[in-house]
């Protein structure tokens, strides 16, 4: 009997004449975690689309071997049928339901042709357990966490009994705590026979679980790496991504002349009236021109919430303390108030929040700005043409056209037509809430480049970033919060992943 649990072998697909994949061969053997790993858009995706029959056989070419035999799945369900689960980035989970009900849609416990409720309770309790889950299944989704979430998802992947579980950058969103308790389940499902594939940008998380892992580049098998063969670096897989060596992921700035302060916060203080508490408590921070600000900190430390309130308050929070722009005490009721003074912000959640998914690359590039487009109401489509196309090249957006859906784009893309949208308002202070989530590492230094492109320009950025290593390579200065509270200030030259974190637990 075969070694491998899955050959996907010469497996090609296209979309209206765009070859997603060409001739992609991926074998997995039984018992290991396999990590694919690319840059946005390789096809890492589409090939996992593939072998769960979101595409149906028959719309792709090649052979899915599946334990030694071949498939032809026309649906989900025909993969989830043989033991194959996949939880996709965006998890599928119903925020209005219980844990239980969630855990068992579309595989409900039935007595007598009615739900067994009692029973789905028991059932969900000892699959929250096996993801060592400490909630109730009474529970509702929409009061869980994040973190929570991935693992509810995982232990409904158990209810189906499953023998290959795929999860698509099951990190992206997790704070290190919860990535590494996610991490250490896999281990543990590893050990009980099943076998995971994981898609993942984060390299430290696949250096340090892959037995295997394969790279994909162009919709192409590049290769597959081996752990017990020392082949799993860092190194070996930035360059099988991309195409070439990356030394320095960081691009560094020869030189930081900073300017005047364009930004000062004193004594700030954030109250949330729909959660009934303090969110921020008098805090402290400026920024200069040119400099780029580091917010670290553990998630619901308070970051995200710092910089909305700063950028017009766009949450409703009751606000005390000084918020003084260009030396001006300022009182900024609405974003559009916050935009007008020069500040912007590109938002965490590109596609909830940043952007127009359904909409092309021009519309959303023009979006914040329309009346810099526009006279006496009217858009001018041809300098809408003209604007788009201008960021689109400056930012390297990877299009066939400024007609392209935003929504059909890579992640990397994406982020950078939401930060073309920002720039064409015309911001001193650009707010970046985790500029680089769910992005390769290959689009990471084109962000990290144009970050610096700007600053030179004379822009100032404040950047939130749950990952250490880009606080500490991009930053100029750090602060870093707790519990709503900025904890320290620390210089780049001192700042290390031991006194954030430090900091960050207090």
């Amino acid at each position: 009997m075969s070694e491998y649990i899955l050959e996907m072998n010469d497996i090609s697909k296209v979309f209206t004449g765009v070859k997603a994949l060409s001739k992609v061969n991926f074998k997995v053997k039984k018992g290991e975690i396999h990590c694919l790993v690319g840059e946005n858009g390789a096809g890492k995706s589409t090939l996992m689309k593939v072998l769960s029959g979101v595409y149906s056989y028959g719309n792709y070419e090649g052979d899915i071997v599946y334990e030694g035999e071949v498939q032809k799945f026309n649906n989900i369900n025909d993969s989830v049928n043989k033991g194959i689960v996949i939880i996709h980035q965006e998890l599928a989970l119903f925020p209005d339901l219980t844990v239980s009900e969630n855990i068992f849609a579309g595989n409900e416990i039935k007595q007598g042709g009615l739900i067994d409720t009692n029973k789905t309770i028991v059932e969900s309790k000892k699959l929250l357990n096996k993801v060592k889950l400490n909630i109730k299944p009474e529970v509702l989704i929409k009061d869980l966490g994040v973190g929570s979430r991935q693992l509810i998802e995982i232990a409904k992947a158990l209810s189906k009994d499953v023998k290959l579980l795929i999860l698509d950058e099951p990190t992206a969103a997790l704070n290190e705590n919860d990535s590494e308790n996610l991490l250490n389940l896999l281990s543990e499902l590893k050990k009980e026979g099943i076998t995971c594939i994981m898609i993942s940008h984060k390299l430290k998380e696949v250096i340090s679980i892959a037995d295997s892992a394969t790279v994909i580049r162009d919709g192409q098998t590049i290769g597959t790496l081996d752990a017990l063969k020392g082949e799993i670096t860092e190194s070996k897989i930035i360059k099988n991504m991309v195409g070439r060596e990356i030394e320095d992921i960081y691009p560094k700035r020869e030189k930081k002349n900073f300017g005047e302060k364009i930004l000062e916060v004193n004594n700030w203080s954030a109250y949330d009236a729909n959660l009934k508490r303090q969110v921020i408590k008098k805090a402290d921070l400026h920024v200069r021109k040119g400099e780029i600000i580091g917010l670290a900190g553990l998630m619901g430390a308070g970051r995200t919430e710092l910089a909305l309130s700063i950028f017009g308050n766009a949450k409703s929070y009751k606000c005390q303390g000084d918020l003084v722009v260009d030396g001006e005490l300022r009182a900024f009721k609405h974003p559009v108030d916050a935009i007008n003074a020069g500040i912007a912000y590109v938002s965490e959640d590109r596609k909830g929040d940043g952007l127009f998914l359904i909409q092309d690359i021009k519309s959303n590039i023009s979006a914040a700005n329309l009346k810099g487009i526009s006279k006496n109401g009217v858009i001018n489509q041809n300098e809408e043409i003209k604007i788009a196309d201008v960021y689109k090249k400056s930012l390297t957006i990877k299009a066939p056209s400024l007609e392209q859906i935003v929504g059909n784009l890579s992640g990397g893309n994406q982020q950078k037509v939401s930060l073309g949208k920002w720039l064409f308002v015309g911001p001193k202070l650009l707010i970046l809430d985790e500029p680089t989530r769910g992005i390769d590492i290959g689009a990471k230094f084109e962000i990290y480049t144009v970050m610096n492109k700007l600053i030179a320009e004379g822009l100032s950025i404040i950047m939130i970033s749950s990952e250490l290593g880009e606080v500490l390579g991009m930053s100029d200065r750090i602060y870093v919060m707790a519990q709503g509270e900025i904890k320290g200030e620390l210089s780049a030259e001192e700042a290390n992943q031991e006194n954030i974190m430090e900091l960050a637990t207090q």
